[in-house]
């Protein structure tokens, strides 16, 4: 039994039960949840993802710069890490499924209206207001599917298929946005796909939360944003040199947002995050792997599409197929994890993952400066092995991470270190990979630093271990 177990009495966990029971508007249709929010979180994943064959198309239509291609592909994962723990507070607090079903109208709008921009900074705009509507459906998505799966061994497949389809939907969208005329209308596409969620939700889903009392956390959600913007901005511009003072500032201000967040959780009643979490090493091998995923994972697979296509010159829908085999291997592993169960623990699934990627990334050294794709193929294949076991593993470890009433607020949690990770993870993979104006010689340092970077998230997540 873990520390968090042992605070969790049988009277607190029975009131619980009984105060959930109170707000359900009607039986949880476990299949039909599990469906729906699976199908939101993939076009979630896929709005995400679209852009990563579409950025040269995207910052020739929109002038972006070099230096300021890292915005094109930041925006999402900004709004994500930063709207993540409030969105998973609200959906605990006042309601899963009005979250959710928020959150997928608003991705559908926000999405649609990306289409239409005109410059860089309405884009990234619009990515930002995609990645918070998407945070409100990827926190409240788990706190619903652990409502309408009460049992270990309903959870367990409940959190296997949704992390597959987390896989999926970054496998799904690469390949229509490659195989869309243009950019533009993919995004019309996947704001439709976003209504449509929606629309099916509005009448299968069923209410549940477990209310704390007391007011929304504002202020703590002004300053956490408003510390991510700050670390973001701070790492795109330190490309162009990391010494020079908007940089020196906008850490220094990350860095007192940051203190000033955990000193108003500390003393409001309802935080967005419970920091005596912190106390817990399941909680924080959580955390690290969501971190490290983002870092070492994400950051690299983000950029690598661009890197392909200016260096091997291929084109959008051959980059997305190519993509697919990573993407696609991670999907059909990311579903088999459940198997795992009793075998092989969650944290030393993620450890395998991690030690996957490393090995995946190394193989790939030299490959674009080789000229041939084929090269890439069997770092593909580890590397979509090593990332489904890094999507099966890291939901399920989210939800047992926290009180099973938390469930919400536990995963925001969770996946805030996974896009704070991949905002820094793609900014330094675009900083490294452009430093030296060769791409290919360039890319073969982001590779050994994302290598690196998941060897240290392969060893944390071993090394933080529930005591006793």
């Amino acid at each position: 039994m873990t520390g968090l177990d042992s605070t969790t009495t049988p009277a607190a966990t029975a009131a619980t039960s009984v105060r959930e029971a109170h707000v359900r508007d009607a039986p949880a249709r476990p299949r039909a949840t599990l469906a729906l929010t699976s199908a939101a979180t993939a076009v979630a994943l896929m709005t995400y993802t679209a852009p990563t064959v579409t950025l040269p198309d995207t910052a020739a239509a929109l002038h972006t710069p070099l230096s300021g291609q890292a915005w094109l592909l930041n925006g999402t994962p900004l709004g994500l890490a930063a709207l993540l723990l409030v969105a998973g507070s609200l959906a605990d607090d006042y309601g899963r499924r009005r979250i959710f079903l928020g959150g997928t109208l608003a991705l559908g709008i926000t999405t649609a209206l990306g289409a239409f921009t005109t410059s860089t900074w309405l884009f990234t705009l619009a990515r930002i207001a995609q990645g918070a509507a998407s945070a409100a459906i990827l926190a409240s998505s788990l706190g619903l599917l652990v409502a309408a799966f009460p049992t270990p061994r309903g959870r367990l497949h409940a959190t296997g298929v949704w992390g597959a389809f987390v896989s999926g939907g970054i496998a799904v969208g690469p390949l229509v946005a490659g195989a869309l005329p243009t950019w533009r209308v993919t995004y019309v596409v996947l704001g439709a796909a976003a209504v449509a969620v929606a629309a099916l939700g509005t009448r299968t889903l069923a209410e549940s939360r477990a209310p704390r009392g007391g007011r929304p956390d504002v202020l703590g959600a002004l300053t956490f944003g408003l510390a991510l913007v700050a670390l973001v901005a701070a790492l795109t511009l330190g490309r162009d040199g990391w010494l020079r003072a908007p940089v020196g500032l906008l850490l220094a201000a990350a860095v007192l947002l940051i203190a000033l967040f955990a000193a108003v959780e500390h003393r409001t009643g309802t935080p967005m995050i419970d920091l005596g979490l912190l106390r817990h090493a399941r909680f924080l091998a959580s955390a690290a792997g969501g971190l490290f995923t983002g870092l070492a994972v994400i950051g690299m697979f983000s950029f690598l599409p661009a890197l392909l296509q200016q260096t091997l010159r291929l084109s959008p829908m051959g980059t997305a197929w190519l993509v697919l085999l990573w993407s696609g291997l991670s999907f059909a592993v990311a579903l088999q994890v459940k198997h795992l169960a009793g075998r092989i623990a969650p944290r030393a699934q993620l450890a395998i993952g991690f030690a996957l990627h490393t090995v995946a990334v190394l193989t790939m050294l030299g490959a674009l400066a080789s000229g041939s794709w084929t090269r890439l193929l069997p770092g593909l294949i580890i590397g979509g092995v090593g990332s489904g076991l890094l999507n099966g593993a890291l939901p399920l470890l989210a939800v047992e991470s926290v009180p099973r009433e938390r469930a919400a607020m536990g995963s925001g949690a969770q996946q805030t270190f996974r896009y704070i990770g991949s905002c820094a993870g793609v900014a330094l993979t675009i900083a490294l990979a452009t430093s030296t104006g060769n791409l290919a010689h360039g890319a073969n340092i982001a590779l050994l630093v994302s290598a690196a970077l998941a060897a240290v998230g392969a060893v944390s997540v071993m090394v933080l271990r529930e005591r006793a």
